[in-house]
């Protein structure tokens, strides 16, 4: 139908044929309209800037006669994508944390520490033991007969004893 109706806008049709191509365009709306659209490529053809105040009085039309939309304005939507990529990398980082921590807690590093008996320490113990015991047997807030005289606040730790 396209190139019927440039031929008969090209004069190229006889008085038949174009009186044809006219009851089809009188009986077809869409054949009407690609009428009308070579008529307006013709036009902006021929003289742009008349056609262009027509081009925005059809358009000012077209948009009047189309119905209003009253809808709600949409959401826009979240990738939930990103969200589950993200809560994946979460639990990746919390488990390989527990891992962590669970691999250096479990085996205690054991240390090894040279044996060896301390002849100083008993000299100073014993030492220490007179200086309490003559403090203690004078103390005015001690009674001198009471059992705390007898009481050993040294006490030396040998190797043997644990």
């Amino acid at each position: 139908m396209k190139q019927e109706i440039s031929a008969l806008m090209d004069g190229e049709l006889s008085e038949e044929d174009a009186n044809a191509i006219f009851d089809k365009l009188k009986r077809n709306p869409e054949a009407h309209e690609e009428w009308a659209t070579y008529h307006l490529i013709s036009e902006v053809l021929r003289q742009p800037d008349r056609v262009q105040t027509n081009i925005h009085m059809a358009i000012r039309d077209r948009l009047q006669d189309e119905p209003t939309v009253l809808a709600p304005p949409t959401r826009p939507r979240q990738d939930s994508r990103w969200f589950t990529l993200s809560a994946a990398a979460s639990v990746m980082a919390f488990t390989f944390a527990a891992w962590l921590l669970v691999q250096n807690g479990s085996e205690p590093t054991r240390t090894t520490i040279a044996l060896q008996q301390s002849t100083v320490a008993d000299s100073t113990a014993n030492s220490v033991d007179d200086y309490l015991m003559a403090h203690q047997e004078v103390s005015p807030s001690l009674d001198v007969y009471s059992m705390n005289s007898y009481v050993h606040t040294a006490v030396p730790h040998h190797q043997g004893d644990q």
